[in-house]
């Protein structure tokens, strides 16, 4: 039996699959904090709902719609949910093959907090940069 907290994130990470922004953000308070680590185009902090459709664009712009990925594993807790995601992407012609571990927090049943720690920074830094 999967943790209730873990279907959420599912859930979030099914929508995005499909291309269904409504129904990620459903998911996700309105005031949620979304940190992604690094130091290149796409990293910093992201507030709202708009603060996470404008990562969500900058991410598609700067790898062309190429971005995808791919749940390996989710744990969860009452307290947080750990997602384990492989990536891909290219841009101008390179290709990116990544792996990152999600973190999320969720409060009342949806995502208050997520943050992104990718597992090699230096290679996210060179690709997404």
């Amino acid at each position: 039996m999967t943790h209730p907290n873990a279907d959420v994130i599912r859930s979030g990470y099914e929508a995005f699959g499909r291309g269904d922004i409504p129904a990620v953000l459903a998911v996700f308070n309105d005031d949620i904090v979304w940190h992604v680590g690094g130091r290149n185009l796409v990293s910093g902090d992201y507030h709202g709902h708009d603060g996470v459709i404008a990562f969500f664009t900058k991410l598609m712009e700067v790898s062309g719609g190429t971005f995808k990925l791919d749940v390996h594993d989710i744990t969860a807790s009452d307290g947080h949910q750990i997602a384990i995601v492989d990536l891909t992407a290219e841009r101008d012609g390179r290709p990116y093959e990544g792996n990152s571990v999600h973190v999320w927090h969720l409060a009342d049943g949806k995502v208050a907090e997520f943050r992104a720690i990718p597992v090699d920074p230096y290679l996210d830094d060179e690709f997404w940069s």
